[in-house]
């Protein structure tokens, strides 16, 4: 299952989810600590909205425990390179915040690894939350690209990518990312990683 969505019972190893059957992702897999509901989406909420910047600790404390999966413990050489999903500069302006840059800044800190902005979102693309799969990936073609550092000095090139977004929903957004990330800046695998599952 390369989504990441959560199957309650007995799951064999190869099982293919609804929402993996039939679509060839470009990220290799995605992972989630935990889904949208409860204390850890109280906590997402007041990050992203209420301008709680300081939560960033907690939510990459948190996405710690994605260590556990072997798929990611096992990548030693070259080791990950931390990629945060970016923020269009109006939105961040308003936000004051990208809260994935965060929460990746963070997390490379605690696993000492490298965290590179990678990408930069060349669209102001309208609210994801409204939109269904389809019309998601369509609103958000071309609105990705490597950032001009990054062509400049390919610091992903040949290496694995941990993706780095808060929350994955039908995971558009982390498949145009990945495309950019494989097809033009030449990323070994990308890796999904965020806090929550909606």
């Amino acid at each position: 299952m390369k989504c990441g969505d959560n199957i309650e019972g007995l799951v064999p190893e190869d099982v293919v989810c609804n929402h993996c059957r039939g679509v060839d992702y470009f990220f290799d897999f995605a992972r989630s600590v935990t889904s949208a509901e409860g204390p850890a989406n109280e906590i997402m909420h007041a990050y992203k909205y209420g301008r709680q910047i300081h939560l960033h600790r907690e939510l990459a404390l948190l996405m710690e425990e994605l260590w556990n999966d072997p798929r990611l413990s096992v990548q030693k050489n070259p080791p990950w390179v931390v990629v945060p999903v970016p923020l269009h500069w109006r939105r961040e302006r308003w936000r004051w915040f990208n809260q994935s840059f965060e929460i990746a800044k963070t997390l490379a800190q605690q696993c000492k690894l490298s965290c590179q902005k990678a990408l930069r979102r060349t669209r102001n693309t309208s609210q994801q939350a409204l939109l269904d799969r389809g019309h998601r990936l369509a609103n958000l073609q071309g609105a990705f690209q490597l950032s001009p550092r990054e062509r400049r000095l390919e610091t992903i090139r040949d290496k694995p990518v941990l993706l780095i977004d808060d929350v994955f929903t039908t995971g558009s957004t982390a498949e145009e990312c990945a495309r950019v990330l494989k097809e033009e800046g030449g990323a070994e695998k990308v890796v999904v990683l965020t806090v929550l599952r909606g």
